[in-house]
């Protein structure tokens, strides 16, 4: 017996599209120090997508289109925290219908250098 595709009518298939260490500059931190710079962040974010017959760009999420997001978040401004950045990207990732949930993941490499390689924050929306 042939297996059945996740996008068979009769399934609901989920599927996770991802960016993982995506490297960005951001005016980020609380500290005097901290504000009129960049600070590289790197950054994974993961999208659980619902749907089905993946066969065409069209039907999933462009790993392009998530980066693209990152970096028009990161020219917004300065962020005080990563959990804010996480947010604000979190949610533009919403903009497609098909994302049921989304994860964050913000390291500040240059946080508790030379003591730790990073800090940061991960976060989980999910549809409501």
């Amino acid at each position: 017996m042939p297996d059945t595709p996740a996008s068979d009518p009769g399934h609901i298939a989920r599927l996770k599209v991802f960016v993982r260490g995506l490297k960005l500059d951001v005016e980020i931190g609380v500290y005097a120090h901290e504000y009129g710079r960049t600070q590289p962040l790197i950054v994974d974010v993961e999208l659980e997508v619902v749907g089905g017959g993946w066969e065409r760009i069209a039907d999933t999420i462009n790993y392009e289109t998530i980066a693209s997001k990152a970096r028009m978040v990161a020219g917004q401004g300065h962020f005080q925290l990563v959990e804010g950045f996480a947010d604000r990207l979190g949610l533009a990732c919403f903009d497609d219908e098909r994302v049921t949930s989304v994860r964050v993941r913000v390291e500040k490499p240059e946080a508790l250098a030379p003591h730790a390689e990073a800090a940061g924050a991960e976060l989980l929306i999910v549809r409501g």
